[in-house]
């Protein structure tokens, strides 16, 4: 019971002491070896069908955080940061389930026979998606492997910020990327300058709803 206790408490310092974090220490580096480490802990967010469509143009050069900059409107964390993590959502991220599946027949979670029917069935959807459809599916599984990589950093000791705010044709068009893939976020990290601020959050009662929403429900 004590260490489960000590775990909680540990989770809920890590979720309540996150922030966005606008300000880095430039000095600060980090390594690609632990960067991937950080991604390789992201990646087991759950996604649909188990395909992570998830990618990750990782930018830790500073010339080219220096082209990155007037793109996101010259927000100064792009410079300042560590890395710039671009979140990207592949279209054709459901052609890796062969790779996938594979693998968890080989880890025993999973037999030849429901292998091949799911990635049947898989081929079978995804050929014939829509691909606005493809795309809510990425951006959904996309922001899940986000918010885990910024909880996986935090726990790690360092800090983060997601950014919705940049030219996302020029970003793609300055970093060469095809339209096979949609810009879904980018995350600066690094270590803070100064600490994100605190902000607050609705009460529970006011977001949650049980069993009927509000529309429905009777006046108290």
């Amino acid at each position: 019971m004590e260490q489960l206790t000590t775990q909680r408490a540990a989770f809920l310092d890590v979720i309540t002491e996150r922030r966005s974090v606008r300000h880095y220490d430039p000095s600060v580096k980090i390594s690609r070896d632990e960067i991937k480490e950080m991604l390789k802990e992201a990646t087991l967010a759950p996604s649909s069908s188990n395909l992570q469509p998830w990618r990750f143009l990782v930018i830790d050069d500073q010339e080219l955080k220096e082209k990155l900059l007037p793109i996101a409107f010259n927000q100064q964390q792009v410079v300042q940061a560590s890395a710039i993590i671009a979140v990207l959502g592949d279209y054709e991220g459901y052609k890796a389930a062969e790779t996938i599946y594979t693998k968890a027949v080989s880890a025993g979670f999973m037999n030849e026979e429901v292998k091949s029917s799911l990635i049947q069935n898989i081929n079978s959807r995804y050929s014939n998606r829509a691909r606005e459809i493809i795309k809510e599916i990425a951006l959904v599984d996309g922001g899940l492997v986000a918010m885990q990589f910024m909880l996986v950093a935090k726990a790690r000791g360092y800090d983060t910020v997601p950014m919705g705010g940049y030219n996302t044709d020029k970003f793609m068009e300055a970093f060469d990327i095809t339209d096979r893939y949609v810009p879904i976020m980018l995350i600066a990290l690094g270590k803070a300058a100064q600490p994100g601020h605190p902000t607050v959050r609705l009460d529970v009662d006011d977001i949650a709803f049980w069993n009927e929403m509000p529309s429905s429900v009777s006046e108290k």
